[in-house]
C-alpha cells in the first residue's frame, strides 16, 4: 500500500508455466492482469501458449488487486470508499513490480531472466504503463488493444462509436441504418402498454418492461451492438459470450430490411432476433435478462470504481457519424453519478499527468497492437512514435485478437502481426543479454 504509516498486505494469486522454461536464464512472458479473474485471461492469452516452446519462457499470469480472488479486504474489499481506496492502476504495477523482483529472487535459474510485460485492454495499457514505470524490471512490452490516449482532451470523444458503426455498415446492407431507426421504433411502440408489452414478449426479456426501464434497455441494446464490435473473431468463440464466427455478419442477416418500406414492428423483430445472436447462440437461455450483457469473469464494480478515480475515458453519440442516440459527454453529470455511488470524484486530468499523455516519445520497447474492427482503437496508439515504441495494426482484427490462440480462420494480417510481436521480443531478450552485468 502506498502510504508510510499503513504496511497492511494481502494475498496476490499469479499462475506460473514453465514447462517450456529455459532454466538457465531464459525470458518471462509476464501478463499484467486486468479488471477480472486471472483464470479466465489465462485461457484467453493463447499467443503467450502459442510462443512459450519457442523463446523457452517461462508465462506468468498475475491477478490484479481487487479482481478475481486477489481481494485485500476479503468479503469487506467492496464495502466502502475507504475500503477501495487502495483500488488503483499505480498500485497495480507496483505489485506487479514486486512479485517479478520476488520471483527472480526465489525461482533458481530466474535471476537473470529477461521479462516481458504482456496485456490486452486495460491490461494491454498497464503492459505499457508498466515499460514506462518500471524500465528495469520489464525489457520491453505489448500492449494489445490498449486504449491509453482514450482520456480527456486526448481524443475526440465520438470516434470509439464511429468504430462500431463502421463495423456493423461493411457487415451487412441497411444493417446500421436499421439500428439508427429502431431507437425511434422503440419510442413508438411503447408509448402503449400493449406496445411496452409486446417488446417484452418480442426480447423474452426475464422481467417485463415497464416505462422507467426504457433508458435502461436502450442502453443494453447499445452495449450489445458494443460488445459485438469488440468480439467480431473470425471464428466461433466465447469471450464475453458464446458466438458465431464473424457474429456481427450473421446479426446484420436480421437488419437488411428495406429502411423505406420497414414498419417498426418488424424492425424491432429483426432487432429481437440479431439480440440473440449475442445472447442465445447456444439456445439455451429461455430469457433475455437487460441487467447483465457480458461474461461474469469481469468485476464490473471495481471497473467502475477505477473509471470514477482515475480511468475518465469521455464517450459521445452525434446519431449521424454513428448509429445511436445522440449523446454529448457530460463530465459534472459523470462525477456527480461517481460521487452518489461511492463518495469519490472522479480525477479528469490524472491520467495525463501520471502516464505522459500523447507525449511518450521518450519510452522505449514497447508494441503497440490494434485491431480496425475494434473500437477502442480510438484511443490506442496506431502509428510509430520512435524506432522502438511502435504500432502494428491489424485491419481485420477486433479487439486484441493477436493476444488469441493461432486458429486455422485467422486471417493473415493476425498471423503477420504475431510474427513481428516476436521478433521483436526476440530483439529485447538479445539487447537486454548484453545489457547484463557479468557474475
Amino acid at each position: 500500500m502506498f502510504s508510510s504509516s499503513d504496511d497492511g498486505t494481502f494475498k496476490q494469486r499469479y499462475l506460473v508455466n514453465n514447462e517450456h522454461w529455459d532454466q538457465k536464464g531464459g525470458p518471462i512472458l509476464f501478463y499484467t492482469g486486468n479488471e477480472g479473474d486471472i483464470t479466465w485471461f489465462c485461457n484467453n492469452t493463447g499467443f503467450m501458449w502459442d510462443v512459450a516452446e519457442e523463446l523457452g519462457a517461462m508465462l506468468v499470469f498475475a491477478e490484479h488487486r481487487y479482481y478475481g480472488e486477489s481481494l485485500p479486504f476479503g468479503q469487506d474489499s467492496y464495502s466502502d470508499a475507504k475500503h477501495l481506496n487502495y483500488l488503483t492502476s499505480e498500485q497495480a504495477l507496483a505489485d506487479f513490480s514486486v512479485l517479478i523482483r520476488e520471483l527472480k529472487r526465489t525461482v533458481l535459474g530466474a535471476q537473470k531472466s529477461p521479462v516481458i510485460a504482456i496485456g490486452g485492454s486495460y491490461g494491454g495499457m498497464l503492459s505499457a504503463w508498466l515499460r514506462m514505470k518500471y524500465p528495469n524490471v520489464v525489457v520491453g512490452a505489448l500492449a494489445a488493444s490498449a486504449p491509453i490516449w482514450q482520456f480527456p482532451d486526448m481524443v475526440p470523444c465520438g470516434d470509439f462509436y464511429k468504430i462500431v458503426t463502421q463495423d456493423f455498415a461493411r457487415s451487412g446492407l441497411n444493417c446500421d441504418v436499421n439500428i439508427r431507426r429502431s431507437w425511434k421504433a422503440i419510442d413508438n411502440i411503447t408509448a402503449t402498454d400493449d406496445g411496452l408489452q409486446w417488446l417484452s414478449g418480442e426480447f423474452s426479456l426475464c422481467s417485463p418492461l415497464k416505462k422507467t426501464d426504457l433508458d435502461g434497455f436502450k442502453a443494453w441494446l447499445q452495449e450489445t451492438w458494443v460488445n459485438l464490435a469488440m468480439v467480431d473473431y473470425p471464428y466461433e468463440a466465447n469471450f464475453l459470450q458464446p458466438l458465431p464466427r464473424w457474429p456481427i455478419q450473421v446479426v446484420c442477416k436480421h437488419l437488411g430490411f428495406d429502411p423505406s418500406v420497414v414498419s417498426d414492428y418488424q424492425l424491432l423483430g429483426g432487432i429481437s432476433e440479431a439480440a440473440r445472436v449475442y445472447y442465445n447462440y447456444t439456445g439455451n437461455c429461455p430469457c433475455l435478462n437487460t441487467s447483465s450483457t457480458a461474461t461474469g469473469n469481469l468485476g464490473f464494480i471495481g471497473w467502475y470504481y477505477q473509471a470514477c478515480t482515475e480511468m475518465v475515458m469521455p464517450l459521445c453519440t452525434d446519431g449521424i457519424q454513428d448509429m445511436f442516440e445522440p449523446q454529448d459527454w457530460n463530465f459534472q453529470a459523470f462525477s456527480d453519478e461517481c460521487h452518489s455511488l461511492f463518495g469519490v470524484r472522479p480525477r479528469a486530468d490524472w491520467a495525463d499527468t501520471v502516464y505522459g499523455g500523447l507525449d511518450i516519445a521518450s519510452h522505449s520497447n514497447i508494441i503497440f497492437s490494434n485491431g480496425g474492427l475494434d473500437p477502442w482503437s480510438s484511443g490506442g496508439v496506431t502509428r510509430n512514435i520512435s524506432d522502438s515504441v511502435v504500432a502494428i495494426v491489424i485491419p481485420d482484427g477486433a479487439h486484441h485478437l493477436d493476444l488469441r490462440y493461432n486458429n486455422e480462420y485467422d486471417p493473415h494480417t493476425v498471423l503477420s502481426a504475431r510474427v513481428l510481436e516476436v521478433k521483436y521480443f526476440k530483439l529485447w531478450i538479445t539487447q537486454a543479454r548484453k545489457l547484463q552485468i557479468p557474475g
